[in-house]
């Protein structure tokens, strides 16, 4: 069987704000290597779990690893933007709660035959879900110059985008791209007069190419629109991010839900008639504590945030 080395961001955090019920109803919208579920299993007892993952390793793992709880989880392989047809497909037309991990997880990292990490040879493909047809590979030896610098530039952050697109292109005309230590060296090389500080100079292109590959960052609003629409009053739903794209679209997505007026600015009186749907628990987002970041340094970059249902 396969082995997830699994470290679940803010776990206790993660529960203590879900507020857990005996008999609930709650969404883990990103099983991964099931560590979260396995937390909120622990105090469910006529209650269930949907667990939810776009990996087939995920759920293959994280079934047998949770088997003790089978009576009170649900392993559906879709993508959690799906949710609101997963959950009325399953009979449940509200939820008591909902758990939203973003990004990629430590075993798809480290699993080289996966091609998320620039340190690992592996064929060039990052896909979370390897049942969808684009691939990394795809993305840089297809996709023209200027979407290229694009997503590189704006899902990566990485300043230097122009002269990595610039020496990618140039190998690609002679070559297919085909692995993560041929990018990984076409990076370095691209940026080799610069002092880099970023780290490695590969880490902001691969996750720019990961988030294109997989679609991440269009499917978290649709998702938290999904799941606000289903929880019950009272019900919350707990947002973990990795890097500020996904936080500033969580951030976004639960102002949206809060605001009471709709009503273009400028108006004396509110005409709409809209009320808030929600309430945000975290005016300012919930770090990993300097136990978990000792232990795990993949946590420093996490930010969690909290709404509740009105």
């Amino acid at each position: 069987m396969i082995e997830f080395k699994h470290f679940p961001v803010m776990r206790e955090e993660a529960i203590e704000n879900l507020r857990v019920k005996p008999d609930g109803i709650y969404a883990d919208l990103t099983l991964g290597g099931g560590s979260h579920t396995a937390e909120i299993a622990k105090f469910i007892k006529t209650g269930c779990i949907i667990a939810v993952d776009r990996d087939s390793d995920a759920i293959e793992y994280s079934r047998a690893k949770l088997e003790a709880y089978s009576d009170k989880i649900i392993f559906v392989r879709d993508n959690y933007a799906n949710i609101n047809e997963i959950a009325g497909s399953l009979g449940y037309n509200k939820i008591d709660g909902a758990l939203m991990d973003c990004g990629v997880s430590s075993w798809q990292i480290d699993e080289a035959s996966r091609g998320f990490s620039y340190m690992r040879d592996a064929e060039l493909d990052m896909r979370m879900d390897r049942g969808q047809g684009l691939t990394a590979a795809d993305i840089i030896n297809s996709w023209e110059k200027d979407k290229l610098r694009d997503i590189i530039y704006s899902y990566g952050e990485e300043r230097y985008a122009e002269l990595i697109i610039r020496e990618i292109i140039k190998k690609r005309e002679s070559k297919r791209i085909e692995s993560t230590v041929e990018l990984a060296d076409i990076i370095k090389y691209a940026v080799r007069n610069i002092r880099y500080n970023g780290g490695h100079p590969a880490k902001r292109t691969f996750q720019a190419i990961r988030i294109a590959v997989n679609g991440e960052l269009d499917n978290i609003e649709p998702a938290i629109d999904s799941v606000v629409g289903l929880l019950k009053p009272g019900g919350r739903l707990v947002g973990i991010s990795f890097h500020s794209l996904e936080d500033r679209i969580i951030k976004k997505a639960f102002a949206k839900f809060e605001k009471a007026c709709s009503c273009p600015r400028g108006l004396p009186v509110c005409v709409c008639g809209s009320r808030s749907e929600a309430k945000i628990i975290t005016r300012k987002p919930i770090y990993p504590s300097s136990e978990e970041l000792a232990a795990n340094s993949r946590s420093a970059s996490a930010k969690m945030r909290v709404l509740e249902k009105l």
